[in-house]
């Protein structure tokens, strides 16, 4: 389903409003009766025109009707009058619309005839009040197929006012304030109607999400967009999904944001974590930087998840030929104890940080805690990267708390916006 695909105006719209009686009383004392309960008093000549007009209309013989209702215009004077006017007038467009649409689907309709009889009904002060709050929407609908979206957004608006409800409404309303350029008003009602929709039990559908992302995304507001992303995969936690936001957000071409390799590291690490590798493009790439980096061991790992998953299909020689160089290199690492005990030594953390990168990539999830602990703590490093790495050492242990207190001590972009999706994605879990 679309959202805010072409509204079908005549499924709103083929309510007739000619329904009141235009009948004359038959005696002084029924007339005095009406006008004392709000009734229309039209003059003579409308009053006569009307009452030609009204059955033709219920006949649905509209070529006879037409120049009935031209007469009810042309003898129209007071208030009353016009206000019957408009009503015939309108029914008249609307059901010669409705039966051009029954007979042929798919052929162009011109709506804009109903115009003028709805801002006459909108304006007139005959119009009862419910009646219009409903004419209000209509014409909002009306411009808004029209692409009108200014008037569409003042009558949606008035019909809101009005006290008119429809389900439809505060969505297109949003659509509305996002073509007329307030993208933040737009992405604002579209939460509130999200939480509301939430709220009632009921969940949003996922087009909303990608509509604000979408819309967000063209007008470059990268805050709107990642917000609205970490809340689209907060709702529908898909691999897919997970998979679609962090390429949009760092790795394709024009991304959100340009990551550095360690960057691109972390968002890999997020990846496999949320089970969002979909091929061996991404288990390669990932593998390439880790062990680039001078992290056989993690390449190794990636590696194997790969062709174990039938991601990496069992002939490809460059998957091969980077599985046993990794594989190698990892067999040489050996034991980082030496290397933990110079980097706890040292005067800096430097070296602790790159250990425990050392020992994440092995899986030693605990001492790559500690390490990163220790590299914080001497000072002289990165501490927002330190700090992711923290976070994700913390989250694989499935130490949520301190993992989501390590990701909120990373500040700046874009390792903020990285701890961001982990932090998200450790709700997910928590949900």
């Amino acid at each position: 389903m679309k959202m805010f695909s072409k509204l079908a105006l005549m499924a709103v719209l083929a309510t007739g409003v000619s329904t009141i009686a235009v009948t004359a009383p038959v005696a002084a004392a029924q007339k005095n009766k009406k006008e004392e309960a709000g009734g229309l008093k039209l003059s003579p000549d409308a009053l006569k025109a009307a009452q030609t007009a009204q059955p033709l209309l219920q006949a649905k013989d509209y070529a006879a009707a037409e120049p009935a209702v031209a007469a009810v215009e042309a003898a129209a004077k007071t208030e009353d009058d016009k206000y019957i006017a408009a009503a015939l007038r309108y029914d008249l467009e609307s059901g010669k619309l409705y039966g051009a649409q029954a007979a042929n689907p798919n052929a162009p309709l011109d709506e804009t005839v109903l115009a003028k009889p709805l801002d006459t009904l909108i304006a007139n002060a005959s119009t009862p009040p419910a009646d219009k709050a409903r004419y209000a929407f209509r014409r909002g609908a009306l411009a808004y197929n029209g692409k009108q979206y200014p008037v569409a957004l003042q009558m949606f608006q008035q019909a809101k006012q009005l006290g008119y409800n429809d389900p439809q409404m505060p969505l297109l309303m949003v659509k509305a304030k996002m073509e007329t350029g307030d993208v933040a008003g737009a992405n604002a009602d579209l939460d509130a109607a999200i939480q509301q929709i939430n709220a009632s039990g009921q969940k949003a559908p996922e087009d909303y999400y990608r509509y604000a992302i979408a819309r967000s995304n063209q007008r470059k507001m990268v805050p709107e967009t990642l917000g609205w992303m970490r809340k689209w995969i907060a709702a529908y936690p898909t691999s897919k999904n997970w998979r679609d936001a962090l390429v949009i957000y760092g790795l394709q071409p024009g991304s959100l944001a340009t990551l550095d390799k360690n960057q691109k590291i972390d968002l890999f690490r997020l990846m496999r974590t949320s089970k969002s590798l979909a091929d061996q493009n991404d288990y390669l790439e990932y593998a390439q930087n880790v062990s680039e980096k001078g992290l056989p061991a993690e390449a190794e790992a990636v590696l194997r998840e790969g062709t174990a998953s039938g991601k990496i299909p069992a002939g490809n020689s460059a998957a091969k030929a980077m599985l046993a160089d990794s594989a190698a290199k990892a067999k040489a690492e050996g034991s980082l104890a030496p290397t933990e005990k110079k980097a706890l030594a040292a005067a800096d953390g430097k070296l602790a940080a790159v250990t425990g990168e050392a020992y994440y990539g092995q899986g030693n999830y605990a001492k790559a805690v500690e390490l990163y602990r220790a590299a914080l703590q001497k000072g002289g490093v990165n501490a927002d990267e330190v700090n992711t790495r923290l976070g994700i050492a913390l989250a694989a242990q499935g130490n949520k708390a301190e993992a989501k207190a390590a990701f909120a001590n990373v500040k700046g972009a874009p390792r903020a916006d990285l701890a961001g999706f982990w932090t998200t994605w450790l709700d997910s879990q928590a949900a």
